[in-house]
């Protein structure tokens, strides 16, 4: 159920990124701004922050403006926008639905406060099955679950051109559901690159959790034959 909701959810994604007459930049991809009917079919909601974009433009120069836990790190360094920031916003979501936990958490310690330097640093320790949620390790075959988390940790490199399309997410989720796992390609992450995504989350979280990043926020539910 948790694959079929992220396939829906990089659907939606995909759409707005691809599919549209003009494409539509989210801006604050979370897990609050899901929505499940009662037969857990997902929709993408709340177009506050979203901007349309020229067919040519690459980014959009904005004033930082999200939440903090889900924001692409290079966005919050540049202020521009991409396609990829958006990615970077799913890649959490599919953190959350792999660990059942929240991005950010004012009660751990500072080296699980952020889920995704958590996330990032199980990967490196080959421990990941010690922080998923239950019901993901009871039911999901475990060749799966490394799969979407392998594609989650590219979805989080904190270099926005080496995160793959919506597009791309959309096709290797469907593949992952239609295999169930049992191809584990190459996510071509070096190292010290997963050193570096966990420091950048590692720094100083208590101040960087104190700053104020504001957001405009109207729910507009996607239409589910979109």
């Amino acid at each position: 159920m948790r694959l079929r909701i992220a396939i829906e959810i990089a659907n939606a994604m995909f759409y707005l990124h691809s599919a549209a007459s003009a494409p539509i930049y989210h801006r604050d991809v979370k897990s609050s701004n899901i929505l499940l009917d009662d037969k857990y079919r997902a929709k993408v909601s709340d177009f506050g922050t979203s901007r349309s974009v020229a067919l040519e433009q690459t980014h959009l120069t904005t004033r930082v403006q999200g939440t903090f836990g889900y924001m692409d790190p290079e966005y919050f360094r540049t202020n521009q926008f991409t396609e990829k920031s958006d990615v970077y916003g799913f890649g959490v979501v599919l953190i959350e639905l792999l660990t059942g936990q929240k991005p950010i958490s004012a009660n751990q310690s500072e080296q699980v406060r952020s889920l995704v330097s958590y996330f990032l640093h199980s990967m490196q320790e080959n421990s990941l099955f010690s922080i998923l949620n239950s019901m993901v390790v009871k039911d999901g075959p475990e060749q799966e679950i490394m799969v979407v988390a392998l594609l989650a940790k590219r979805c989080l490199n904190l270099n926005g051109k080496k995160r793959p399309t919506m597009k791309q997410v959309v096709m290797e989720l469907e593949m992952i559901k239609a295999s169930g796992g049992t191809v584990i390609e190459d996510c071509g992450d070096e190292e010290s690159e997963t050193d570096d995504m966990i420091h950048s989350w590692d720094t100083n979280p208590s101040s960087s959790m104190s700053r104020t990043i504001p957001t405009d926020s109207v729910t507009f539910p996607l239409n589910s034959s979109s």
